[in-house]
This record gives structure tokens, sequence and C-alpha cells, in this order.
């Protein structure tokens, strides 16, 4: 089992969940964030002061898969997320040991 979380535009959030979706990914957790990588922020102008936007908003979005479905999801997310801007997320894979379903006590594949 692998867990996926995946940085992108906050406007490309209901793309990547329907191609997720498509691919069998039955559940996510999605938080909104903040950050930067080599966008570097930007400047806006606010009632005639110009200020420096330092931290962007993006969408971190969650989930666990069997060891079958990371190649699969993480195809999905980059089809759903890119624009081919600068700016468009990057992805995480990370090792799962163990998942506990807390309402019926199931583990592993059966709690995904």
């Amino acid at each position: 089992m692998k867990k996926i979380e995946a940085i992108i535009k906050p406007f490309k959030l209901d793309e990547v969940r329907e191609a997720l979706s498509e691919v069998g990914v039955t559940g996510l957790t999605v938080t909104e964030v903040k950050g930067f990588g080599r966008q570097k922020g930007h400047t806006e102008l606010y009632r005639g002061a110009e200020y420096v936007v330092d931290f962007l908003p993006k969408i971190k979005v969650e989930l666990v898969v069997a060891e079958a479905t990371v190649d699969a999801a993480i195809e999905a997310i980059i089809k759903a997320a890119r624009t081919g801007k600068i700016g468009d997320g990057k992805i995480f894979i990370m090792p799962v040991e163990q998942i506990v379903r807390i309402r019926t006590g199931e583990t592993n594949e059966a709690a995904i």
C-alpha cells in the first residue's frame, strides 16, 4: 500500500477527483494549503500599494491505494492537474505499513 500526496492548483480539484474515481479510487482527503516552489510568489496591487504574496493557495489531496493502483492513480493525477505552466504542483508517494478502519476493525487492503 502507498500513500499519495498531491499538491495541485485549486481549480483543478474537481478534475483530479473525477480522474481518480475513474481509476477506482474510492476515498481521499482534501486540505487547503499554502506554499511556494519555483514560483516564489508574486506581487499584487491593493488600494494603490504593492505587496508580495509569498505563499500561494494550493490544494493537498491525500489518498492511500493498493500497490496495483499506484501507477494508474499517479497518471490520473498528472493528466487532470497539468496545465503546462509553472506551479502545477508535485506528487509524493510514501509506503504505508498498516491501515485500521476504526468502525469495523478491518485492516490493510480491506480497510482502504
